[in-house]
């Protein structure tokens, strides 16, 4: 199984239209949207590398989507923006609060989780839900450092 990392989804796109997007290159296995990310797990790696190569910055509704392949079984890590927390949270309390969903490597103001489907339950328990007084809103971190170049070719400057 290859899991796969959606980004810029636009709010038109259905669950169903863009799952056929993908189940064109291969069987999806799983497939879950929130907000304007996704995660979609597919077969295998022959699958994975077509739909990259067939959808990456392919136009639905006019957007541009983005297709990588989710790197969270290695040491790279999944960040969150938590907002709107209350200017009395100490970076302990709010460490707790995440790490009922999961290890936390890092708690400032990115949130640095080990596994992606930890960050995605994070998401869907935490998101638009009171801590110390404040609704508190919660997404992935859309500040991703892209280290080996171009995702397609790997080749850097363009």
């Amino acid at each position: 199984m290859v899991k796969l990392f959606i980004r810029n989804l636009p709010q038109e796109a259905t669950e169903h239209e863009s799952r056929s997007l993908f189940k064109q290159y291969g069987k999806v296995l799983e497939y879950d949207i929130i907000k304007n990310y996704g995660f979609v797990h597919t077969e295998d790696k022959t699958v994975a590398e077509d739909a990259i190569h067939n959808l990456h910055y392919y136009k639905l509704h006019g957007v541009n989507i983005n297709i990588e392949a989710n790197k969270s079984k290695s040491k790279a890590s999944t960040k969150l923006h938590v907002g709107n927390i209350s200017p009395t949270c100490t970076n302990q309390e709010l460490r707790v609060k995440f790490e009922k969903y999961g290890p936390v490597i890092e708690c400032d103001i990115v949130k640095d989780y080990e596994w992606s489907d930890d960050a995605v339950e994070t998401i869907r328990g935490l998101d638009n839900t009171e801590f110390q007084g404040k609704i508190m809103h919660v997404q992935l971190s859309t500040s991703r450092l892209q280290t080996c170049g171009c995702y397609q070719c790997k080749k850097e400057g363009h």
